[in-house]
């Protein structure tokens, strides 16, 4: 899939040509260099693997910088791979800006990691309603998971109850969300809606398929 590695910048709003306040995320893809162009040949897929955001050379591996040194450009940051999207003519080195990869008025998919929430119960983490009231002696129920399974058969809890555990600080991937203006000059795609992540985390982002 065609794609580039952008930065949530934040979200705010903007209004159509109907009048409509339509949500929007603001989202900087910087220039990407082609680090590695990958053949069915040789790895068994097409792919490119790209780059972005300058990162100091002293906090670079020798194996990394020998790696960037093959692309004719400086250690990057960040590296994400993109399947069956090679750019004819390619070659490793090259940019690939915004306007080069997506347009106005379609669709993209959007993968980042969710913000984290930590340990949570059930009501926050499943939407469940708590046991109930404080009537009958329950005066600290009202959050409580109730019953989880059964006694001497099975005698064990099945795999995937929904319990209280870790929430968020996953990788998740929104689907479809349209493409409102493109600002070439500053690096900036106007996304309809919200993306995963807080601002400042780094996303991927694909042309919808």
């Amino acid at each position: 899939m065609t794609g580039l590695i952008g930065k949530k910048v934040g979200m705010t709003n903007i209004f159509d040509e109907r009048g409509n306040n339509v949500p929007i995320t603001v989202v900087e893809i910087d220039p990407c260099v082609i680090t590695q162009i990958k053949s069915m040949d040789v790895d068994g897929y097409d792919a490119i693997q790209v780059a972005n955001v300058d990162k100091r050379e002293k906090l670079v591996s020798k194996a990394l910088k020998g790696h960037f040194a093959k692309a004719n450009t400086s250690p990057k940051r960040y590296i994400r791979e993109f399947r069956d999207f090679v750019p004819e003519g390619a070659k490793p080195g090259d940019v690939l800006k915004i306007e080069d990869v997506f347009r106005e008025n379609t669709y993209v998919d959007v993968v980042g990691t969710s913000k984290g929430k930590g340990f949570q119960g059930v009501v926050k983490r499943h939407g469940f309603s708590g046991v109930g009231g404080r009537t009958h002696g329950q005066h600290n129920r009202e959050r409580a998971p109730g019953s989880i399974g059964q006694s001497s058969d099975p005698s064990k809890v099945f795999k995937g109850m929904r319990m209280g555990g870790q929430t968020g600080n996953q990788r998740v991937k929104i689907k479809r969300l349209e493409v409102i203006k493109i600002i070439p000059e500053s690096n900036l795609i106007l996304i309809k809606g919200a993306i995963p992540g807080p601002k400042n985390r780094i996303v991927e982002v694909y042309n919808h398929a």
